[in-house]
């Protein structure tokens, strides 16, 4: 998954509708109609989430008889990880920077 793809997975999982998709997905795989039998969405509102994250590179399909079954990407998912892992890493080392530095308050 490269970078450009990597920003679009943030964008995608923006939406509540489709984070919800994604938690589903995690469990198993799925058809649309499955997706859509737990969601208070309509199954052609799955279907427009399903494409946004296909398009991102966070979701495959595979052809099942007349069905499509979606399942994760577990590399983009991984690398959608790594970057968060990258924020936190950050996060703590300029916080641990800053606490070194603040003066210490008279007693």
């Amino acid at each position: 998954m490269d970078t450009n793809q990597a920003g679009d997975g943030w964008s995608a999982l923006a939406d509540g509708t489709r984070r919800a998709i994604v938690d589903r997905l995690a469990q198993r795989p799925q058809a649309v109609g499955q997706l859509a039998e737990q969601l208070p969405v309509s199954r052609s509102a799955v279907s427009q989430h399903l494409k946004i994250l296909k398009d991102a590179g966070l979701v495959s399909e595979q052809a099942v008889g007349t069905r499509r079954i979606y399942r994760l990407n577990p590399a983009a998912v991984a690398a959608l990880r790594d970057q968060l892992d990258t924020f936190w890493q950050r996060a703590l080392t300029n916080y641990a920077e800053v606490a070194e530095q603040a003066p210490e308050e008279d007693s």
